[in-house]
C-alpha cells in the first residue's frame, strides 16, 4: 500500500503504472530474469526515492507500480529503473544478451499512467468541482474552461 511521503515543503502520494516491453518484444522473462529484476528493484529502492509497490512480468514485458516523490519526474523514474535493471540482467544472465542484439534490453518507449489511492478521475473531478461551493466562491469550470480548450 502506498504511503504519504513527507518532505520539508510538500506531502505527496505519486503513484505511476508503467509498462515496459523488452527490446523487439522478445520473450526474455523467465524465473531467473524475474528474480534478478526483483532483487535489482529492491536495491534501487534503497538508493533512490523510488518505491516498488508491485512488479508483474509477462513473457515480453513488465508492469511496474511505482511510488516516487515530486522531485522525480515520471521520465526520470523509468530512466533509472530501465538503465539499472538492464545492466544487472545482462551482467547476471548473459544468455539474455544473445537474444537481444544491439546491446539494449528495453524498448525506447514505455507506457505510463498515474494512479490514485483516493479514487478515480471522476471522483477527483467532482471533489475539485465541489470545492468552495458552501462559501459561494466562484468556480473555475464550465464556460470559463472553454476559453482554454
Amino acid at each position: 500500500m502506498s504511503n504519504l511521503v513527507r518532505k520539508s515543503h510538500n506531502v505527496s502520494v505519486l503513484i505511476y503504472h508503467y509498462i515496459c516491453p523488452a527490446r523487439y518484444r522478445r520473450v526474455v522473462f523467465d524465473q531467473k530474469v524475474d528474480e534478478i529484476l526483483k532483487e535489482t528493484c529492491i536495491e534501487i529502492s534503497k538508493r533512490y526515492e523510488i518505491e516498488f509497490i508491485e512488479i508483474g512480468t509477462d513473457k515480453n514485458h513488465v508492469h511496474f507500480l511505482i511510488q516516487s516523490v515530486p522531485m522525480n519526474s515520471p521520465q526520470k523514474v523509468i530512466q533509472i529503473v530501465k538503465s539499472i535493471t538492464a545492466r544487472e540482467i545482462f551482467k547476471r544472465a548473459p544468455e539474455v544478451k544473445r537474444k537481444l542484439w544491439g546491446g539494449k534490453f528495453w524498448t525506447d518507449g514505455y507506457y505510463v499512467n498515474t494512479v490514485s489511492r483516493n479514487g478515480n478521475e471522476e471522483t477527483v473531478r467532482n471533489y475539485v468541482k465541489e470545492q468552495g461551493l458552501e462559501e459561494e466562491y466562484h468556480q473555475l469550470y464550465g464556460q470559463q474552461l472553454e476559453l482554454f480548450g
